[in-house]
């Protein structure tokens, strides 16, 4: 992979304006990208909006296999890339990368399926002998605005789909993790892309990420990212077609009857996995208390095997979070819970943007670091009393993104995944769990509804076109 840089419709970019994006493991710089500025955007919108597409949904399958090989031979770099800007651990980036190859796979499945209906029109009196007929037609244009914590499997999720759909996509990859959606980019284009199907463009908020989200002929805009972030767009975006994935406060219930050591497993790995900077974290533990002490005691045994140490050693567990002002916020949360009656029984200790992996246990429901988004590698406990007090623990935040429950009990499963309101429950299973394929999306703070998953992102970056014809 050559020297990072912005493609403007296909085009390199290079400026004197140069931004500096630094591990937050050591603070070295490890990479140096250019910023672009508003006329570079409106070239980038302009070329999207004239290019009439040209590829088969052959040539753009073939385009994402391709681009899946490619990547598939640099796993090992892009892993290393990502754990460079990210200071996620190597395991987790080296999953990250396998991720990213099943979000082209089954993309590149999409491009070839047949996504037309049709529908008889002598059904009722008044019908004729014609045939209705749907197609689905790409849109114009797609802006995509993506997150630090996945900076290839989220961009892969906005950038592979439009491919297959056939839609123009400009990207606007977060400005602390450019680098690996930057790889991806070149390695779209040396796959065969066409230059105006995908600009990368990073710059000054007013001058890049507000056109994008003002700019009315862009039709969709997708963004991964902060709720308050996403409420922004909502207010400003006008007349498109919004997908906001946004953040959550996900529950892992373990009710009466569950298998303990399963539970304890999924706590440490919904809490602890990507140094706790995903979504979908098992960011609160709701156990009935009449397991709540032996649930602990084994979350405490299991907790240990979360090594943190220098991200690019294989043994290491958990990296650092993504900088040293987010860990310095995860520590001071900490300790307002302790203040506040909750028990510090694992970490809590920080150095640097590094946050040890941690437990507390009794922790008071109306504690911040419970009632918001705590974006980091914290396993908070906290006790309830039976399914009802689990539920309404459940409902009582902002989010609705992802739920797990751990139970064998099919009564106490049904009802969670009828009663909580969220996007996805999974029984016996971390909250995050999926296929790259499968519908994803949450309701109320942590999104419109919307879903996303390679599926859903190609059916929404298109227009559905009905005709008809005699039969």
């Amino acid at each position: 992979m050559s020297d990072p840089t912005l493609f403007i419709a296909g085009e390199r970019f290079t400026s004197s304006t140069m931004l500096d994006v630094r591990s937050p493991y050591t603070g070295q710089v490890v990479g140096r990208v250019p910023q672009c500025g508003q006329a570079e955007v409106e070239r980038a919108i302009a070329a999207a909006i004239a290019y009439r597409a040209t590829l088969s949904r052959h040539d753009r399958s073939e385009i994402l296999l391709r681009t899946a090989d490619l990547i598939k031979l640099r796993a090992e770099t892009f892993a290393q890339l990502i754990t460079s800007e990210t200071g996620l651990c190597i395991r987790e980036t080296r999953y990250e990368v396998g991720r990213a190859l099943d979000v082209l796979k089954f993309s590149a499945i999409e491009a070839l399926t047949d996504d037309g209906e049709a529908f008889a029109c002598d059904v009722s009196p008044s019908g004729k002998p014609r045939r209705i007929f749907t197609m689905r037609q790409p849109v114009a244009c797609v802006a995509a605005i993506t997150p630090f914590n996945h900076p290839l499997n989220t961009v892969a999720h906005k950038l592979a789909p439009a491919v297959a759909a056939g839609a123009p996509v400009l990207l606007k990859p977060s400005e602390k993790t450019p680098l690996s959606a930057l790889a991806l980019a070149e390695t779209l284009f040396e796959a065969g892309l066409p230059g105006p199907m995908l600009s990368v463009v990073l710059g000054p908020t007013d001058q890049v990420s507000s056109v994008l989200v003002r700019d009315q002929r862009i039709e969709c805009l997708t963004f991964t990212g902060s709720t308050h972030v996403g409420m922004l767009i909502a207010q400003s975006a006008g007349y498109k077609r919004l997908a906001l994935e946004l953040g959550g406060n996900s529950e892992l219930i373990v009710l009466p009857d569950a298998d303990l050591d399963l539970a304890a497993r999924l706590a440490c790995e919904g809490a602890f996995r990507n140094s706790g900077q995903r979504c979908t974290a098992a960011k609160r533990l709701l156990v009935d208390r009449s397991v709540v002490v032996e649930f602990t005691r084994r979350v405490m045994a299991m907790s240990g095997e979360y090594v943190c140490g220098d991200p690019m050693d294989p043994a290491t567990r958990v990296g650092t979070v993504i900088d040293d002002g987010s860990a310095m916020s995860l520590e001071r949360l900490i300790h307002d819970a302790v203040r506040r009656g909750a028990s510090l029984l694992r970490g809590g200790v920080r150095r640097g943007a590094q946050l040890e992996p941690t437990v507390l246990g009794d922790v008071p429901r109306d504690a911040p670091i419970v009632c918001q988004e705590a974006f980091g590698p914290i396993a908070k406990i906290l006790p309830v009393d039976g399914v009802d007090d689990a539920i309404n623990l459940a409902n009582a935040t902002d989010y609705g993104l992802s739920t797990s429950v751990v139970t064998n009990n099919l009564a106490w499963a049904t009802r969670v995944i009828h009663e909580v309101k969220t996007g996805t429950v999974n029984v016996n299973e971390v909250p995050g769990y999926r296929t790259e394929r499968s519908p994803f999306g949450g309701v109320k703070m942590s999104g419109l509804g919307v879903k996303e998953g390679v599926a859903e992102a190609c059916k929404w970056m298109t227009n559905v076109k009905t005709f008809s014809l005699p039969w």
